[in-house]
């Protein structure tokens, strides 16, 4: 994993030293920059495959014709290595996946993406036809921001790094703020900054002569369903997770696995040990809140695949000092409280090897988030007229609040909160925080008069318009991972551990793997009130039942209770009145009232005041 940047038109080689040094912490190991002519390319590696430095980037062709610099791995650089060297064209100076990747343009141009299997992110300079070719990965797990100004492209795989460059200014852009109230982030192709994007997954751009001339998908999502036995689709299954698994245990470097003790996590320590010839090394993290701990479950599954197991405990007050830590480091809002976590057991995980697998992917692509199972109750809540759904919240507030990890009074509220719109943005809100109502209270008259996109729940007509055709489970799969694994999990994921300079690999989004299971029948996926129907029968006699059977638990953190203890002093701060009506967004009015609520223990806002409070100390961080 590393960090790219660069430019093409108008720049520096300060420029590029100053935006490669600020995303220093993805690639430690080596940075180098290139300027040549008007094209600036810049890299910071971490060195995985092939350590040796004829593999520093930016990497350039034999004949120096192209020019690349890539974030990622590609897991199947070796046969595509293999099919390049048969054509008697290419010799290869170096082991690593980045010249294949570059031989391969050579040889397919804009057609060799049907033939990479990895995770990616990379920029390429054509000198003699003068185009550059940005590109990301089918799932979109590596990050890459663009902007066009001046006639003048300029890329990185952060915001913070963009941002460094003369011709980029940092303009709040207010119809992102009101969709970051609703998602918790900023959905792709916004930003928080005016004119800046990200590349969609799945996409390529091609800019020449100063503009885009392209901008456009390379793979599609296919929900067509095959005809297939369970038992051979289960089958099926074993055989494309083993391999995904297997090839991802390569790396020159150490490796182990994040196992938090659900059956995802569990699942790929299974594979990642069958496949491997000693113990591997697996990470898993406690709480010392009883309710937030899996620990226990985690240990059961290392003593029963024999792995050579870590485990670090995280208290609250190791907690609170992340806070800030990982705020100041965030580009855009991000108001997933998991990424403190994450953070810390990519942190512990560091010490011990460079690169970890983890479960990524799974509830996405087989339904197994709780809300898939709320959606069977979705169609008699939405037919109820709005006055009967008040009834209801009234009725919730009369029950006793609770601080536990997804408590019943909160399942409730954030239930009935899903049916204030149509269906299709039902599963957004029970994931997200502020309604459109809610919003009507929060942001000013003036904030309102600037707002030019709705609702902000726009994405998900867009990625509905992607699918017109297909079965509606299959639509909502496909949403799920459009907007909540691309846009929150891999970003928490990439964000938290590449601050620690850790590279994370997630086989279930191996291409193989999600183009198999797109293909599968819903039943497949969720039976009854099961969802990951076929993983879990799959891994039946080969974890512990206890893994399997039980509930899924978030991967979260007590921020109802902080924030009435711990963080009360530091939402007091970041919500003061004199801020809130300095920034000129927000009413302070509706945002005392939600602090009063919440520190009495009347109402539980912990998702509306985290979210709050985070985009404000993102905005202190970029703006004071």
């Amino acid at each position: 994993m590393c960090g790219i940047a660069g430019f093409v038109g108008k720049g520096s080689k300060d420029d590029l030293g100053r935006m490669i040094a600020s995303i220093h912490h993805r690639g430690p190991d080596y940075q180098g920059t290139s300027l040549i002519e008007n094209v600036g390319f810049a890299h910071a590696r971490l060195s995985i495959i092939d350590l040796s430095p004829e593999a520093n980037q930016p990497f350039f062709s034999a004949d120096n014709s192209v020019a690349i610099v890539f974030n990622g791995e590609i897991y199947n650089y070796l046969e595509l290595k293999e099919d390049l060297l048969k054509t008697g064209k290419y010799t290869f100076r170096t082991t690593c996946d980045t010249e294949v990747l570059l031989c391969l343009y050579q040889e397919l141009g804009e057609n060799m993406f049907s033939k990479v299997n990895g995770m990616f992110a990379f920029a390429i300079y054509d000198f003699k036809k003068k185009i550059t070719l940005l590109a990301k990965d089918r799932m979109g797990k590596k990050p890459l921001y663009y902007s066009v100004i001046s006639n003048t492209l300029v890329f990185a795989s952060e915001l913070k790094a963009i941002i460094q460059h003369p011709l980029i200014s940092r303009e709040l852009n207010i119809n992102a703020v009101n969709e970051y109230l609703t998602f918790d982030y900023v959905p792709t192709t916004n930003t928080i900054f005016n004119n800046i994007h990200k590349l969609e997954a799945s996409h390529y751009m091609l800019f020449k002569d100063g503009q885009i001339t392209a901008n456009k998908p390379y793979w599609k999502a296919d929900f067509t369903q095959q005809n297939i036995s369970f038992s051979d689709a289960k089958e099926r299954l074993d055989k494309l997770l083993n391999d995904a698994v297997k090839r991802r245990l390569m790396s020159d470097v150490p490796l182990g696995v994040f196992l938090g003790g659900g059956l995802d996590s569990s699942a790929v320590a299974y594979y990642a040990q069958k496949n491997a010839t000693s113990k591997i090394n697996t990470f898993s993290i406690g709480f010392s809140e009883k309710s937030y701990d899996e620990s226990n479950y985690a240990r059961l599954v290392a003593m029963q695949l024999g792995t050579d197991h870590h485990e670090e405990i995280l208290s609250a007050k190791q907690s609170l000092p992340l806070i800030p830590e990982i705020t100041a480091k965030l580009d855009e809002p991000f108001a997933d409280p998991s990424i403190i976590p994450t953070h810390f057991l990519s942190k512990f995980t560091r010490k011990h090897v460079t690169v970890a697998l983890g479960g990524d992917g799974s509830d996405e692509l087989m339904a197994g988030y709780p809300t898939f199972i709320s959606d069977k109750f979705s169609g008699l809540f939405n037919a109820m007229p709005s006055a009967a759904i008040k009834g209801l919240n009234v009725l919730t507030d009369l029950l006793p609040l609770s601080d536990e990890n997804i408590s019943l009074d909160f399942k409730l509220k954030q239930f009935l909160k899903g049916f204030e719109l149509q269906y299709r943005y039902t599963h957004s809100l029970w994931l997200g925080s502020f309604t459109p109502s809610l919003k009507d209270k929060l942001f000013t008259n003036d904030t309102k008069a600037t707002i030019t996109n709705g609702t902000g729940l726009g994405c998900i007509d867009r990625y509905l318009q992607d699918v017109p055709n297909i079965n509606a489970f299959s639509q909502l799969l496909y949403t799920y991972y459009r907007t909540y694994l691309l846009e929150d999990i891999l970003v928490k994921v990439d964000r938290a551990s590449m601050y620690t300079s850790l590279e994370v690999r997630a086989p279930f989004l191996d291409t193989t793997v999600i183009e198999f299971l797109n293909t599968l029948p819903k039943h497949y996926k969720i039976k009854g009130f099961s969802g990951k129907y076929i993983l879990k029968e799959l891994m039946r006699d080969k974890l512990p039942n206890q893994i399997i059977d039980r509930p899924k638990k978030g991967f979260g953190i007590p921020v109802s209770l902080w924030l009435r203890n711990e963080l009360k002093g530091t939402m007091e701060n970041y919500l003061s009145e004199e801020r809130i009506k300095k920034q000129g967004l927000f009413n302070y009015s509706y945002i005392e009232k939600l602090k009063k609520e919440h520190l009495s223990k009347k109402k539980n806002h912990r998702k509306l005041l985290w979210n709050l409070m985070v985009f404000e100390m993102w905005r202190e961080n970029y703006y004071n």
